[in-house]
């Protein structure tokens, strides 16, 4: 069996970021001979070329993309492994709850009341994420859980649980002319004048096409709709961040949004195991 060593790991997926050695052996803070030297050996070990070195620069082979992304989540798992672990000691315990910035508030709320009054409860820490944050710290380490959309996250190497399944609704200007209607469609909103949707970051960081607005943060978000820019699309529960400055209409053929609380498959916390059975005892009240 080949083993591969989280050092090894760290130099090759400098080098696949930075496709330049120099550059690599600059970020690990070290010389790029031995750099170079050491993601030969491990080509040497695998026996495949991970890198094309050409005049023109260094370029992943086929093999070299399929490890840089291996590399990651290895990394991931390492630095995550070392977090939690430094958080288990922690004098009286801690959880840190990932939840997206706008996400179910009233189900927030009594998740943590319900959860106080559990006898294997923790403190629990709130971190209100922007896009694809709440996913990312729950990854590497940073989070205990975190209450996911599977519209915006993936849950992929996750346990997870149904909490809570609502309807959507489209933000909108308060007084522009569709913001006095009961009941809109997608179609209706997908093209209104003057109104382009918000655009939100994709997971690699770039933006989808169109004429909207690019938006990274909330604040930033309800700025732009009060101002008459753009609209956006979010669950029914999200309501709770809503300016005067605001109209929500509810989107009568949106698809429903199901919040899921998910956790690390390799997790024996029982607190963390309290938290998820008061999430999943809320939802089937709901």
């Amino acid at each position: 069996m080949e083993w591969l060593e989280t050092r090894e790991l760290r130099y090759f997926t400098a080098v696949a970021e930075e496709l330049h050695f120099g550059r690599a052996a600059e970020r690990l803070g070290m010389a790029q001979p031995p750099l170079s030297r050491a993601v030969q050996r491990l080509e040497r070990r695998l026996g495949v070329v991970l890198l094309d070195r050409g005049r023109h620069g260094v370029a992943l082979t086929p093999a070299g993309a399929v490890l840089l992304d291996e590399a990651r989540a290895t990394l991931d798992a390492a630095a995550a492994a070392a977090r939690r672990t430094r958080r288990a000691v922690e004098p009286g315990g801690r959880l840190v709850l990932a939840v997206k910035a706008n996400g179910a508030h009233d189900l927030l709320r009594a998740l943590l009341d319900a959860y106080a009054r559990e006898p294997d409860a923790a403190e629990v820490e709130v971190v209100l994420c922007g896009i694809g944050e709440d996913e990312r710290m729950l990854r590497d380490g940073r989070a205990d859980a975190a209450l996911l959309h599977p519209l915006y996250s993936s849950l992929a190497g996750f346990d997870s649980e149904e909490v809570l399944t609502e309807e959507q609704v489209v933000v909108l200007p308060a007084g522009h002319p569709l913001a006095a209607r009961t009941s809109l469609t997608l179609a209706e909103v997908a093209d209104v004048p003057g109104l382009p949707a918000a655009r939100w970051p994709l997971r690699d960081g770039g933006y989808p096409p169109g004429p909207g607005p690019e938006v990274r943060d909330l604040s930033q978000l309800a700025q732009l709709i009060a101002l008459g820019r753009t609209s956006t699309v979010i669950p029914a529960s999200a309501r709770a961040w809503l300016w005067t400055a605001h109209s929500a209409v509810p989107l009568v053929d949106a698809p429903s949004v199901t919040t899921h609380i998910a956790w690390p498959p390799q997790s024996r916390s029982r607190p963390l195991a309290a938290l998820v059975r008061t999430a999943v005892g809320l939802g089937r009240e709901a």
